[in-house]
């Protein structure tokens, strides 16, 4: 592959590449949670070791692209995300999804196995239930003040925006759709993954029981393992080296 593909044409707005490692032996895919922007994976790619190229994934609606129309739904994402990713596969791919990224993430890895044949390395399902599970939310329907609530309760925005009427205003479309995104998404049955699946997750999370991150098992005939750290929906901002420690160890082992 050119590795020209990282500054052209759609990769240029989807694709944000902190420290390029055009060399590195796989690229880890890293895709944000709801109303979460590619930049909240940065201290993610400083700490990684150079053996791995990180692709993170911008959305539309957020920062430089806030202009450019939302995406509600996680198939029409997913084919997007996947389409945007083909250049890149000409190496080893891996994903890490945090929250509604996970969803993600895992209909773009069953799409490039799907339609490509192409196994990912692995699979990191961060504070996000297993597809296969269900559960009746609406926050996409609340008004503004209870979207700004649960976004409050979860800790996953900077506090200084929550406080800032203007930037509120910025955000709260992007966070209607990401949460309608979530919230609407629903799993087609179909074959498992044939990747290894890591699952970690907030032992005080609100968004998803252990019983519902275990359920990943479920969704792979390669292994699973659970990774279960204090904390909340957010708590690998607390436990940044031992998650990065463990996505270091399974990669290498790959």
């Amino acid at each position: 592959m050119n590795d020209n593909h990282s500054t052209t044409g759609d990769n240029s707005l989807w694709i944000r590449r902190f420290q390029p490692r055009p060399d590195a032996d796989l690229r880890l895919v890293c895709l944000p949670h709801a109303g979460g922007s590619a930049s909240f994976y940065f201290p993610m790619v400083k700490a990684l070791p150079d053996f791995a190229d990180v692709l993170c994934v911008q959305y539309p609606g957020r920062q430089d692209r806030r202009s450019e129309p939302l995406i509600d739904n996680i198939p029409e994402l997913a084919d997007r995300v996947f389409s945007v990713l083909l250049p890149w596969a000409d190496r080893p791919l891996a994903f890490f999804g945090h929250s509604m990224g996970a969803s993600l993430a895992f209909e773009v890895a069953r799409r490039f196995e799907q339609e490509k044949g192409i196994i990912a390395t692995a699979l990191f399902a961060s504070a996000r239930r297993a597809p296969s599970t269900h559960r009746v939310e609406t926050v996409h329907l609340q008004d503004d003040d209870g979207i700004i609530a649960e976004t409050k309760r979860l800790s996953g925005t900077d506090s200084q925006v929550l406080e800032d009427d203007e930037l509120m205003r910025m955000v709260l479309p992007v966070l209607r759709a990401d949460y309608r995104a979530a919230e609407t998404y629903r799993y087609e049955p179909g074959p498992p993954l044939r990747c290894p699946v890591v699952g970690l997750v907030g032992d005080a999370d609100p968004k998803v029981t252990l019983e519902e991150a275990a359920a990943w098992a479920g969704h792979t005939e390669g292994t699973f393992d659970l990774h279960v750290y204090s904390g909340g929906h957010f708590y690998l901002t607390h436990h940044q080296d031992a998650v990065v420690r463990e996505v270091v160890d399974r990669l290498r082992t790959a």
